[in-house]
C-alpha cells in the first residue's frame, strides 16, 4: 500500500453564528469520519468524498441538500460537482430542484453521460430517468432559511451586501487521497438566499468550486461565488502548488489575491499528491475537519486547530 489516505471536509466559510457553532463542528466531524471509513477499507477517494458530502447535505445546519436556502422566487436551486483526479473526469449539476443529495446526482452525470455539467430542466428530467427520488421543497428548507428569506425580501438586501456582512450560509465540500494515490474533490451548495432565479455560483464550475488532479492535488472552495469564479480559485491554488508552494502557502496566496483583486472572501481545503493538507479561510469562520494517520483535526475560528486521536477501527 503506497499512500496514506487523507480526507478533509468543510462546511462553508462565513460568519457562522455562535448558535450554529457546535452543530457545525459536530457536522464536519461526523462527515469526515463517514468518508474516512471508506478510505480505511481500501475504498476510492471518489466514493469517500461523495459519502462525506452526502453526510453534510443531510445535515440541516449546512447550506446544501437538506439545509438549502430559497431563491428570489421562494424555491430551492442546488449545485454540485465531483471530480476524479486520476482521469480529470468531472460531473456537475446546477439549478437542480427537489433532490436531496446533489453530489450523488453529479456522480451519475460523470458516470452515465459524456458531459461535465447538466443544468435546469434537463438535469431534473435526467434525474427522473435515473429514478433519483424527488423530494418536496419543504423537506429541503429549514425554518431558519424561511425566516431569513422573509427578512431579505422585506429589507431588499443585495447579494453583495449579504456577503459583505458575511451573514450568508455557504457551501460544503471534501477532498481526499486514497491508498492508491488517487485524488478527488466534491463540492455542493444550496446557493445564496434570495439569489436571482437561475444564478449559478462557483460550486459546480470546474476549476472554481473544485478541482482534482493526481499530478498536483485536490481543492474544494467556498465563499463569494462570483469572486471565486473570477480568479478560478481552485485551479489557481493548484497552479501555485505546481510552482513549488505548499498547500498552505498556495491557499493563502490565492485567497489573498482574490481579496485584493476582486474584494472577495472565502475558504478552501487542499490536499497535495503527497498527502499534505490544509484548511484556510479569510472569512470570520469556517467549519472544517480532516483525518490522516489516526488523527482527527478540526477547527472553526482563525488559527484554531483541535486534535483528537481516533481509536483504530480494526
Amino acid at each position: 500500500m503506497g499512500t496514506k489516505p487523507v480526507l478533509v471536509v468543510h462546511g462553508g466559510a462565513w460568519a457562522i453564528p455562535d448558535e450554529f457553532a457546535e452543530r457545525s463542528i459536530l457536522g464536519v466531524k461526523n462527515a469526515v469520519k463517514n468518508g474516512f471509513a471508506v478510505l480505511e477499507m481500501g475504498g476510492s477517494s471518489m466514493k469517500a468524498v461523495e459519502i462525506a458530502v452526502r453526510a453534510l447535505e443531510d445535515d440541516t445546519v449546512f447550506d446544501a441538500g437538506h439545509g438549502a436556502v430559497l431563491n428570489a422566487d421562494g424555491y430551492v436551486e442546488l449545485d454540485a460537482i465531483i471530480m476524479n483526479g486520476k482521469t480529470l473526469a468531472a460531473g456537475a449539476v446546477s439549478c437542480i430542484r427537489n433532490i436531496s443529495n446533489p453530489v450523488t446526482f453529479a456522480c451519475s452525470v460523470l458516470e452515465k453521460t459524456p458531459y461535465v455539467m447538466l443544468t435546469g430542466t434537463g438535469s431534473n428530467q435526467f434525474a427522473e430517468k435515473l429514478g433519483i427520488p424527488q423530494v418536496p421543497v419543504e423537506e429541503l428548507v429549514t425554518d431558519h432559511a424561511k425566516a431569513e428569506w422573509e427578512q431579505y425580501r422585506k429589507y431588499k438586501q443585495t447579494v453583495k451586501s449579504l456577503f459583505n456582512t458575511e451573514l450568508v450560509h455557504d457551501t460544503v465540500g471534501a477532498v481526499a487521497i486514497d491508498c492508491e494515490g488517487n485524488m478527488a474533490c466534491a463540492t455542493s451548495t444550496g446557493g445564496i438566499t434570495n439569489k436571482m432565479v437561475g444564478r449559478v455560483g462557483d460550486t459546480p464550475v470546474i476549476g472554481s468550486g473544485g478541482y482534482a488532479d493526481n499530478l498536483v492535488g485536490a481543492v474544494s472552495a467556498t465563499g463569494h461565488g462570483e469572486s471565486i469564479m473570477k480568479v478560478t480559485l481552485a485551479r489557481l491554488i493548484l497552479f501555485h502548488m505546481e510552482q513549488g508552494k505548499t498547500p498552505e502557502e498556495a491557499a493563502d496566496s490565492a485567497l489573498h489575491y482574490m481579496e485584493k483583486r476582486v474584494h472577495g472572501r472565502g475558504g478552501v481545503i487542499v490536499v497535495s499528491k503527497t498527502g499534505e493538507w490544509t484548511a484556510r479561510f479569510t472569512t470570520k469562520r469556517m467549519a472544517w475537519a480532516g483525518i490522516k494517520e489516526g488523527v482527527l483535526m478540526y477547527g472553526l475560528n482563525p488559527g484554531e486547530t483541535i486534535q483528537e486521536i481516533l481509536k483504530p477501527s480494526k
